[in-house]
């Protein structure tokens, strides 16, 4: 295979061009996105707190048949438009014959998904050149922040999608206005339909605020742009408002007070500061590409559409969204575009230091993946066994072959990608991203079964369910968390009526959730304790029923 290298003496480092050999890289990349999308998305229950809300409007969907307004259990207004939580419940009834529903509905996350990197992908190639998307989308795979989050069942891994999607439109806008025009409008009516105002005013406001300051986007052709864009995405948000506001108008009155009332937070250093560890690899390399192009940054329309994108993003975060860091998604966006078109110039030292760093990361990582496995199944290192049983509350040893073989393929593509790969500046971004997928890959296959016996609930409501002897109980409760209730009623179909509700007076059961350091409630002389219970590897909260005596 022959090789063109660039290379300069003051110490860059450029990747050598391969003149063959474009759909081996192609092939690689769409191999590690199909791995990185669905492991982790099936075989554990519904984990709190990210999943726990998504969970319950999906049943609801489901048992209830309600599309336009879905509600949580002991839910009274809405918190969000339904699209993610109706895409969620198609899938899940879709794959109902080989999944439960919470498998079934996290599937949808590989939709979603999917969009998120391929829009990825062609924005860097937008924004800079060809070859550039392949190592945005290997950069996105690679960051921290996104790996669990992409796995949860929650709204704003669609609105990841329609923010990566606005992006791409607004790259692309320039030379290809009226297609881009409508990436832009279904942008706009997934993220309302999915979140709500937060991403309409990121796309919109970024779009705005582009042509007020640069004359580059002050023009006739982008008010044509964006105004289609606008006009194309108001039928599909109709599609849901208006039944919305006709069939339920106290929700809708509640929700639309709400969206307009909830840009009154200031979260803006929370997320500036949480992009020290979640936004890394991608991080180092736009504050590298920021330095090396600082020249231009607001002399070209690239650097001009990256940067506003990420100040209007931050600031509409900080206003309107909740100190989570799921919260951030769209924070990655930015960087990762910034940050893929100076890999070919980093310095020759830091492209080294960054693929040595996350080599003896992952590797360290996949290291102890296996050692922990090694003992559960051996008994040896015994410490760590003991270890792992205390944490997970799990004394199982079973060995799945499908797992395994799972594993050592994975470990074998590291392996075979760190020991393979000639340095250069694109490998440090290709390890990164393998490195990232061996070890969730490792998590999702070896230890899975542990992580999620120490976080799912099913096991202790199960034992509370049969304690009951009867499935349509009235149970009042005391100190339950919202988390707890929707899990409780999922798991069971058991509903708790809180202590001020009327009709809690006459429940025959009484629940009581007790928090490791607070006093416990005792209830009084006519209430006998029947069940205690908690989660095995639980060491902060327990339950206790009580029944009353006639």
């Amino acid at each position: 295979m022959r090789f063109q290298l660039d290379h300069d003496w003051q110490g860059n480092m450029s990747t050598p061009r391969a003149r063959i050999g474009e759909n081996t890289k192609t092939q690689l990349l769409i191999l590690l996105s199909i791995i990185w999308i669905f492991l982790g998305l099936t075989g554990h229950a519904p984990w709190k707190p990210l999943e726990t809300t998504s969970i319950s409007i999906i049943k609801d969907i489901l048992d209830n048949g309600h599309i336009i307004a879905p509600l949580a259990i002991n839910q009274s207004l809405l918190d969000l438009p339904p699209l993610y939580h109706l895409s969620a419940a198609g899938s899940a009834k879709l794959f109902s014959y080989l999944f439960n529903i919470h498998d079934g509905a996290r599937l949808i996350n590989a939709l979603w998904m999917s969009i998120t990197l391929l829009m990825v992908g062609m924005t860097g190639r937008e924004l800079w050149t060809h070859g550039v998307g392949r190592y945005a989308t290997f950069i996105m795979i690679g960051t921290i922040g996104l790996i669990l989050n992409a796995h949860s069942l929650n709204a704003e891994v669609a609105t990841l999608a329609s923010t990566a999607t606005g992006f791409y439109a607004l790259a692309l806008s320039k030379r290809r206005p009226w297609r881009a025009s409508l990436l832009l409008g279904s942008a706009i009516a997934v993220g309302f339909l999915a979140k709500g105002l937060l991403p309409v005013l990121i796309l919109i406001g970024t779009a705005l605020s582009l042509a007020l300051l640069f004359n580059n986007w002050r023009t006739k052709s982008f008010a044509i742009f964006v105004s289609t864009a606008v006009l194309a995405a108001l039928p599909l948000v109709a599609l849901w408002l208006v039944p919305f506001a006709l069939y339920f108008p106290d929700l809708f009155s509640a929700w639309l007070h709400t969206e307009l009332n909830s840009f009154n937070n200031a979260y803006f250093s929370y997320f500036f500061k949480i992009l020290i560890w979640y936004a890394w690899p991608a991080l180092p390399l736009a504050l590298w590409s920021l330095w090396r192009h600082r020249a231009h940054l607001l002399s070209k329309p690239r650097f001009q559409l990256i940067i506003v994108f990420f100040i209007v993003s931050l600031i509409t975060l900080g206003a309107g969204a909740d100190n989570k860091d799921i919260n951030a998604l769209t924070l990655l966006l930015p960087l990762v575009a910034l940050g893929a078109g100076s890999v070919d110039h980093l310095k020759r030292g830091a492209a080294s230091a960054l693929n040595w760093f996350g080599i003896s990361l992952f590797g360290l990582a996949g290291f102890l993946i296996w050692l922990g496995w090694f003992a559960m199944m051996t008994g040896y290192p015994s410490r760590i066994k003991e270890r792992m049983q205390f944490l997970s509350g799990s004394d199982s040893t079973s060995l799945s072959i499908i797992s395994l073989t799972l594993a050592v393929i994975i470990t074998s593509i590291w392996l075979f990608t760190c020991v393979r790969v000639r340095q250069s500046n694109r490998a440090t971004v290709t390890n990164w991203a393998v490195g990232m997928t061996f070890g969730w890959g490792l998590l999702m296959t070896l230890w899975l079964p542990l992580i999620d016996s120490a976080k799912s609930y099913r096991p202790v409501f199960t034992q509370l369910q049969q304690s009951l002897g009867k499935s349509n109980a009235c149970i009042k409760s005391l100190n339950v968390g919202q988390s707890q209730r929707v899990l409780l009623n999922y798991y069971t179909n058991l509903r708790l009526e809180p202590m001020d509700a009327p009709q809690s007076a006459h429940c025959e059961f009484y629940l009581i959730q007790d928090e490791r350091g607070m006093t416990r409630m005792q209830p009084s002389d006519e209430w006998t304790l029947i069940w205690r219970g908690k989660r095995t590897a639980d060491r902060k909260e327990s339950f206790r029923l009580y029944q009353r005596q006639h």
